[in-house]
């Protein structure tokens, strides 16, 4: 049975579920993710994916954003290179609209897996 909690950012922007299945996380978006709620999303994954035990992978669920600013792709980059680090398997799903342009414009899409593909996306 899957262990979630949910927190809301101090602005109320942005929504984070996070569902541990088994060996596995889910963390779940709803909202915009910008400046002021990069911070709780940073915090979030870094306690994902530094404390013990840790994820076989960890899956971050994008469907429920609208809006995404660079400072929340820098946090994402950020917790794919932690989960590289200790060899967790980083997956994005729910890519897309506006998020998946900022993505293709800022040149990073490719650095992601998509969940459920098992292939980088190009």
């Amino acid at each position: 049975m899957p262990v979630t909690r949910v927190a809301k950012t101090s602005g109320s922007n942005l929504e984070i579920s996070v569902a541990q299945i088994g060996k596995d996380a889910k963390v779940s978006l709803s909202g915009r993710i910008n400046v002021d709620s990069s911070p709780d999303l940073r915090d979030s994954l870094r306690a994902i994916l530094l404390t013990e035990p840790l994820p076989r992978t960890v899956t971050v669920d994008l469907a429920g954003v609208s809006n995404i600013e660079t400072s929340g792709i820098a946090t994402l980059i950020e917790a794919l290179r932690i989960a590289r680090h200790h060899q967790v398997g980083f997956h994005l799903q729910g890519v897309a609209g506006s998020v998946l342009r900022l993505f293709e414009v800022a040149g990073v899409l490719a650095l992601f897996d998509l969940a459920g593909r098992g292939e980088e996306v190009s």
